[in-house]
């Protein structure tokens, strides 16, 4: 039962997961205009930030559109397909739970901050 229940699951999310890339692609907000010295202060500091996210997770595609609405290049790390995020995103956060947003202050402390509700909370704090 638990592998017919597994199947089940694994054939959705291969039918949705294109089709959420798709919705994502079409409905892509337009960046916030920033002058040329804010948005490279802003880009300066992305440097300290990393997502680590899977391609076709809602939750993942909702953060995503916030950091392109607000003009963010923070790096993203796919921890589905990619081994060595995974195990960093596991030490480091205590789970493989996506979304997850590494900060690492300027003291050279990181945090872990997961839930896209929250991440996208700091986000707009930080950057709106």
């Amino acid at each position: 039962m638990k592998t017919v229940v597994r199947a089940f699951f694994r054939i959705v999310r291969i039918v949705l997961g294109p089709v959420m890339l798709l919705k994502e692609r079409l409905t892509r907000p337009s960046g916030v205009k920033r002058s040329p010295e804010a948005q490279a202060s802003v880009d300066l500091q992305c440097q300290s930030l990393a997502l680590y996210q899977f391609s076709t997770c809602p939750f993942c595609i909702k953060v995503r559109q916030e950091m392109r609405r607000l003009s963010l290049p923070i790096e993203k790390r796919d921890a589905q397909h990619h081994t060595t995020n995974r195990n960093e995103l596991l030490q480091g956060s205590g789970a493989t739970k996506v979304p997850c947003l590494k900060i690492t202050e300027a003291d050279g402390q990181t945090r872990w901050l997961q839930d896209s509700g929250a991440i996208v909370a700091y986000l707009r704090e930080r950057f709106a």
